[in-house]
C-alpha cells in the first residue's frame, strides 16, 4: 500500500527519539534540584538525598552494558518502546516512593535503561540518513537532553515547588509514555539481527580503540561537570549575587550546550577526528577562563555558555564508537553513556577535593581544564595508535 512512516518522514523519528532523550534529561538533572523537596518530605538531610543521584547514575552504568549486550538480537523498535517501558515504571514508582530505601532502589532502576535507550537511538538515526550526515542525525536525538537543561529542568523544578516533588517524576513518567507512542509509530520495524549476540556485542571490550575513546569521554567530559555542579554556590559566595540568578545561569549553560551539540555535529561529519580535538581544546581554555570571570555575573553568563558549548564532545564521540566498535556498534554506543556518567562522578569529585584542600569555589574551573587536556592525551594517543596500525597493515601489500 503506502510508504511506511519511518521511510518517508525521518524527522518524524529523530523527534520521537528524541523526546525520550528529553524525558531522561530532565529527570537526570531536574532530580537534583529537586532534592531539597524529597528529603524534606522523606525525613533526610539533602546530603543523604543526593545518595539518590548516585543510585541513578550506578543505574546507567551498570544497565548499558547488561541491556546492550542481550537485546542486541531484538528488533531496534521493540528494545527502544521496552526501555522507555522501563524508564516509566522507575520513574512513576520513584514519585510514589513511601520512604528513602525505596527511593534509592527506584531512582536505580531509572538509571538502567538510559545508557542503552542513547545508544540505541543513535544507532537507528544513523541509519536513517547518508553517512556524511549521520552524526547530524545523532545531534538531533540528543538535542532532546540538551533542551532538557533548557526548558525541562525549570519546568520540573517548578512544579516540584508548585505541586510538590512527586510531580515532577510524573511528569517525566508522561514524557516516557509519550515516546514509547511515537516509537511505535513511526520507528523503523526493521527486524532483529540473527546473527547479534552477547558475545559478539561482547568483542568491543577486547578493542584498544573503544576504550580509548570512552576513555577519552570519562575524562574530557569530567571537566564540565567540575564546573557545573558547584556553579550554584558559586554564584552565591564568589560572584555575590540572589539566588534567583541559579536558573537564568543553568538555562545559559543549557542554550550553550544544545548550540555546541549541533555545531559540533555538524563539524564532525567533515572531519571526526579534528573535531573531538577542537572540541577538547575549546573546553580546556573555557575551563580554565572560569576562575578570571567568575566575579561579575555578566562575564560569568558569557563563560559559562562557552563551557556549556563545550558539551558538543559527545555526539562526535559517539560517532567515533560506531566507526571502531566493528559488529559490536550496540554494547560500544551504550557504554558511551556509561563513560558520560563517570565523567560526571570524576568532575564533581576532582572539584570538590581542590575545594576541600582550600583553593575556592573557582578552582574548578582549573581542575576542569586538567581534565579536558587529560582527555586530549588520550584522544591523541588513540589517534596514534590507530594510524600506527594502519601503517603496519598497508606494510605487507606494499
Amino acid at each position: 500500500m503506502g510508504t511506511r512512516p519511518h521511510q518517508a518522514q525521518p524527522a518524524l523519528v529523530l523527534f520521537a527519539l528524541a523526546v525520550g532523550a528529553f524525558a531522561i534529561g530532565t529527570t537526570e538533572f531536574a532530580a537534583m534540584s529537586l532534592l531539597p523537596f524529597f528529603a524534606r518530605d522523606l525525613g533526610i538531610d539533602v546530603p543523604t538525598a543526593g545518595h539518590a543521584i548516585s543510585a541513578y547514575a550506578l543505574g546507567v552504568v551498570a544497565g548499558a552494558p547488561v541491556i546492550a549486550a542481550f537485546g542486541a538480537r531484538l528488533p531496534r523498535r521493540h528494545l527502544l518502546i521496552g526501555l522507555m517501558a522501563l524508564f516509566a515504571i522507575g520513574n512513576g514508582l520513584s514519585a510514589l516512593s513511601p520512604s528513602y530505601g525505596w527511593m534509592l532502589a527506584f531512582r536505580f532502576l531509572s538509571g538502567v535503561p538510559h545508557g542503552a535507550y542513547f545508544g540505541v537511538a543513535a544507532l537507528v538515526a544513523a541509519k536513517l540518513v547518508p553517512i556524511e550526515r549521520r552524526t547530524q542525525a545523532i545531534a538531533r536525538v540528543m538535542s532532546g537532553l540538551t533542551i532538557a537543561t533548557v526548558l525541562g529542568v525549570p519546568v520540573a523544578n517548578w512544579m516540584g515547588q508548585a505541586l510538590g516533588w512527586r510531580s515532577g517524576f510524573f511528569v517525566v513518567t508522561a514524557l516516557a509514555i509519550a515516546t514509547m507512542t511515537l516509537v511505535a509509530l513511526y520507528a523503523p520495524r526493521d527486524a532483529g539481527d540473527p546473527k547479534a549476540s552477547a558475545a559478539r556485542e561482547l568483542t568491543a571490550l577486547a578493542k584498544p580503540q573503544v576504550w580509548l575513546t570512552l576513555l577519552t569521554g570519562a575524562i574530557g567530559f569530567g571537566g564540565l561537570f567540575a564546573v557545573y555542579t558547584y556553579v550554584a554556590s558559586t554564584m552565591i559566595e564568589v560572584t555575590g549575587v540572589s539566588e534567583v540568578w541559579v536558573p537564568v545561569i543553568l538555562m545559559i549553560f543549557g542554550v550553550g550546550m544544545t548550540i555546541g551539540n549541533l555545531v559540533a555535529a555538524w563539524m564532525a561529519d567533515r572531519a571526526l577526528n579534528r573535531t573531538v580535538i577542537l572540541v577538547l581544546l575549546w573546553s580546556a581554555g573555557a575551563l580554565a577562563l572560569f576562575p578570571l570571570m567568575a566575579g561579575n555575573i555578566w562575564t560569568l553568563s558569557l563563560i559559562i555558555f562557552l563551557i556549556g558549548a563545550g558539551g558538543g564532545l559527545g555526539t562526535p564521540l559517539q560517532a567515533r564508537l560506531m566507526d571502531v566498535s566493528g559488529d559490536a556498534q550496540t554494547l560500544a554506543a551504550a557504554l558511551h553513556h556509561s563513560a558520560f556518567n563517570v565523567a560526571n562522578a570524576l568532575g564533581p569529585w576532582l572539584g570538590g577535593m581542590a575545594i576541600a584542600a582550600g583553593y575556592g569555589l573557582t578552582s574548578t574551573g582549573w581542575i576542569g581544564a586538567a581534565l579536558a587536556l587529560g582527555g586530549l592525551a588520550v584522544f591523541l594517543l588513540s589517534i596514534a595508535l590507530q594510524q600506527r596500525t594502519t601503517r603496519m597493515i598497508a606494510v605487507p601489500a606494499e
